[in-house]
């Protein structure tokens, strides 16, 4: 099996044990259901999933991460026998875990900090952070042409 579906089973596994003792485990082991049922009863896998769910949770409970690596390992092994066996199931998953996935994070703000010193006898000092468009600085009119308004 190639390496980007393995590296995509291990990243399935992760997502589906993490979601399996998180509040919104309904919807995705729904969604799960429909990954590894074609062709099988859906409530076998639904049963498979909680049953699995069931031996995290008590694995968490007891701090056994020997057995929560277990369920992990086993649903790694399903997922790249899935994936291998049926390669729209890898569109499936990867649509998956992006909706797991984090949230994007928001382009990092900058704060800039503008020091002057000295003095400006004719003309003008600017400082800015960004500039859009144009940009006139000083005294626009001709030689000769007379002040507006004053």
């Amino acid at each position: 099996m190639d390496a980007e579906l393995t590296a995509l089973a291990t990243a399935g596994a992760t997502a589906l044990v993490q979601q399996m003792v998180t509040d919104g485990w309904g919807n995705v082991r729904d969604r799960v259901v429909v990954l590894f049922s074609r062709g099988r009863d859906e409530e076998a896998v639904a049963g498979e999933l909680e049953e699995s769910r069931a031996e995290l949770v008590a694995a968490r409970n007891d701090d056994d991460e020997d057995a929560a690596a277990d369920v992990q390992a086993s649903w790694r092994s399903r997922l790249r026998r899935t994936l291998r066996d049926d390669p729209e199931a890898a569109a499936e998953l990867r649509a998956l875990l992006a909706e797991l996935g984090p949230p994007p994070t928001p382009p990092a703000t900058s704060i800039v900090h503008n020091t002057i010193s000295g003095s400006v006898t004719n003309g003008a000092a600017v400082q800015a952070h960004t500039v859009e468009g144009s940009v006139t600085i000083g005294d626009t009119r001709s030689a000769g042409e007379p002040r507006r308004g004053g």
